[in-house]
């Protein structure tokens, strides 16, 4: 198996593939029209990316089969192209919980003591212990988390451990579970960010997420709060953030922005990184040494997995109902033809397969197929069937719910 990796890739990683017996190319630094190029000259079977966009053209460029995202999201992939060209998506979720998590305790932290703008002006050679001794402290603030998944209870867990109190929303999030997570439920963002001194998000980005944080919300925001996004930039609306730092001095810890390069090292043109109430980071969430560890052996479990049997771990672009409205079960013995038989039987009766499976039972005299179908099979097809196969011991049709 060719692999192209076009992004930075631990160490540890590339020696994966290497054991796995994958031929790879390691090309970090190729991006757009440089990576189609790439992938037209290699022509990998999977491609490793990290945050390279993959586009269409990428996509027409190779004959790909497998695109890894060495990373939680997938934003950067065009999905759906993908998807109408059988080619299989698949992350890496769960291995940067706690990098993110200590991120936005960083930033939350940064923002309460000012800390980039101490280091700025004792390097310019001013002592200002008279200004910078003001902060509020975190022991008795209450944060509030706008989602809760893997990510956000890492931030609760630490919360917690400086003495806040800590609300929280997200449309899963039952009383039940809050009360597990030692959070108060609140049933609104709005209320999150009526209640909340600090209000940090960790919300996965889908289109119902996209532009989740808006006016509204931060109309809702205490005067002088601190808002900390390390989730996704494109669910936040910028202007409306910006105008709250303006008009409600809301400060600003973001390692994410709605703008941002494709590149690991370039130009930042985005307006908001000059507002003095911000402090930014560079999408630096995931990136500790820990977490791309991590996220480059599970990057070579999905490879290795694939290679060797077909399948694909974590993989996000499977349909999840398909149009299939009957399951048809055939009972058969394990013998050269049989389901070819069933097939040209369906083809015949114009009526497309969705899903397949055969399953064989012990010492390979029987198996069981169950073929999920876009329509029922007319009877006298069946009939047919059984009557004109030995090897067909019972056919049935289910009606799929």
């Amino acid at each position: 198996m060719r692999v192209l990796i076009a992004d930075k890739f631990e160490q540890s990683g590339r020696d994966g593939l290497d054991a796995a017996g994958c031929e790879f190319s390691y090309q970090p630094d190729v991006k757009d029209d440089t990576l189609v190029e790439a992938i037209r000259s290699y022509q990998p079977d999977a491609l490793v990316v990290r945050g390279t966009k993959v586009n269409e053209q990428m996509l027409d460029a190779g004959a790909l089969k497998l695109i890894v995202r060495a990373g939680a999201g997938y934003n950067t992939i065009d999905v759906a192209a993908a998807s109408r060209r059988g080619v299989y998506v698949s992350n890496c979720p769960g291995k940067n919980y706690v990098a993110v998590a200590e991120l936005a305790l960083a930033l939350i932290l940064a923002l309460d003591r000012r800390v980039a703008d101490n280091v700025i002006q004792l390097r310019a050679g001013h002592w200002n212990k008279k200004e910078f001794s003001k902060a509020r402290g975190l022991l008795g603030r209450t944060l509030g988390l706008v989602g809760t998944g893997q990510i956000g209870r890492e931030v609760a867990t630490r919360a917690r451990a400086f003495g806040m109190n800590v609300v929280a929303w997200s449309r899963s999030l039952s009383d039940e579970l809050a009360a597990e997570l030692g959070v108060e439920r609140r049933d609104s963002l709005k209320d999150v960010a009526r209640d909340a001194d600090i209000v940090s998000v960790h919300v996965a980005l889908k289109p119902e997420t996209r532009g989740l944080i808006n006016s509204d919300f931060f109309d809702a925001m205490r005067e002088g709060a601190y808002f900390v996004n390390t989730s996704r930039g494109e669910m936040v609306d910028q202007d409306a953030l910006r105008r709250a730092m303006r008009e409600k001095n809301i400060r600003a810890g973001l390692d994410v922005y709605a703008d941002e390069p494709t590149s690991a090292t370039g130009e930042f043109a985005d307006d908001i990184a000059r507002e003095p109430n911000l402090y930014g980071t560079h999408h630096i969430g995931a990136s500790t040494d820990q977490a791309q560890e991590a996220i480059a052996a599970e990057t070579v479990r999905i490879i290795r997995t694939f290679k060797e049997t077909g399948r694909v771990p974590n993989v996000v672009n499977l349909a999840r109902r398909t149009p299939a409205t009957h399951t048809l079960v055939v009972r058969h013995r394990d013998r050269p033809g049989v389901l070819a038989s069933v097939l040209d039987a369906i083809r015949a009766a114009s009526i497309n397969v969705q899903e397949m499976e055969n399953i064989i039972f012990e010492g390979a005299e029987a198996a069981v197929a169950r073929i999920n179908l876009e329509a029922a099979p007319p009877s006298d097809v069946l009939e047919q069937l059984k009557a004109g196969n030995a090897d067909i011991i019972e056919l049935s049709l289910l009606a799929i719910s």
